[in-house]
């Protein structure tokens, strides 16, 4: 395991990562790319916790997902699991663990004031916070994908089901997007990575 999360997440981080997997009944295990998450956290029939995350993350985005899903494992043993998964005391320990990992030495100068922002209400999800998703978006690996907001409005585009979409009018916060061959019409957030019909 030690090897294996030392290939992910930036080298100025790997000592104080080890230190927080110092436990005999926590497993992380570094898994293909799963479409609807980034990484999770459960507890095992057995007693022991597992926590997996999606191997295609930049560096950055594999750090910030394992100290979200330790959190998950540290609030589990300090309150129990009769409290809400992303709720005040997952969030004050998240803040807790990442604090220290919030600096140059880690992370580039230019995420660190999104990074400030972002941790002052962490989300269930960092990819809910359209600036930082696309900021960490810059460091992963080139793809023929792009985030719905960018595309203009009627744009048709292929989700990852490979069904086929016209983006509509934005909502509060998500955009109306009709699947061209049934006429449904979906939600969908503006991080969402799509491939553009052109």
């Amino acid at each position: 395991m030690e090897n294996t999360i030392q290939n992910h997440v930036p080298s100025q981080a790997i000592p104080r990562v080890l230190k927080l997997l110092e436990h005999d009944d926590l497993v992380v295990l570094v898994k293909k790319e799963r479409k609807t998450r980034h990484g999770d956290y459960r507890k095992l029939p057995n007693g022991k916790h597992q926590i997996t995350i999606n191997e295609n993350l930049n560096s950055y985005r594999f750090l910030i997902t394992l100290i979200h899903e330790i959190a998950h494992f540290e609030t589990y043993k300090t309150y129990g699991k009769h409290i809400k998964p992303h709720g005040l005391e997952w969030k004050r320990t998240f803040q807790h663990l990442m604090l220290p990992f919030i600096n140059p030495e880690i992370f580039p100068m230019d995420l660190l004031p999104l990074l400030a922002r972002h941790f002052k209400n962490p989300k269930a999800s960092s990819d809910t916070d359209t600036q930082l998703a696309l900021s960490l978006r810059q460091f992963d690996e080139p793809k023929n994908k792009t985030f719905i907001f960018e595309l203009p409005l009627g744009e048709t585009f292929i989700f990852r089901n490979n069904k086929i979409f016209k983006k509509g009018k934005k909502r509060t916060k998500r955009y109306e997007c009709t699947e061209l061959k049934t006429g449904k019409v979906y939600l969908f957030n503006p991080n969402a990575e799509v491939e553009p019909i052109r």
